[in-house]
């Protein structure tokens, strides 16, 4: 499983950095939240810890925080807020500001959308040392 998840979490970051590429900002800010999610459910899933069946599990960090490498600790903070934030915006970077009429397409600046891609980047890499370590 948690290979397969991991699997997952690098496809979505393809697609997130292909959605950059083409201008699909929206797209981009969606997929680095999945690949986002599935990268830190692998991770959990590594230590055999039961997380929430929602989008944030930011929260489930707390059971393997004093377990991880100092590279991946040092995130911990960081990565709750940016899983909070993603799971947040997940909805509307796939449906857009309902309410408000502003489809996804112009709910997402470039700015922002290769803001979320580096900092899940990151992420994604540094949960990949890891989890190499692991399986």
């Amino acid at each position: 499983m948690v290979k397969d998840y991991f699997f997952r979490a690098k496809w979505c970051l393809k697609e997130a950095e292909m959605a950059l590429f083409e201008k699909n900002y929206s797209m981009c800010v969606r997929r680095s939240q999945e690949s986002l999610e599935m990268a830190i459910k692998a991770l959990l899933r590594s230590m055999a810890i039961e997380y929430p069946k929602g989008h944030d599990v930011g929260d489930s960090l707390i059971y393997i925080e004093k377990k991880l490498p100092d590279y991946l600790r040092s995130e911990v903070p960081f990565l709750r807020s940016l899983l909070t934030e993603l799971s947040r915006v997940r909805g509307p970077a796939f449906y857009g500001y309902e309410r408000e009429g502003i489809p996804a397409s112009e709910a997402f600046s470039k700015e922002y959308g290769s803001d979320i891609f580096q900092k899940v980047s990151k992420i994604v890499s540094l949960c990949e040392k890891f989890l190499k370590t692991m399986i």
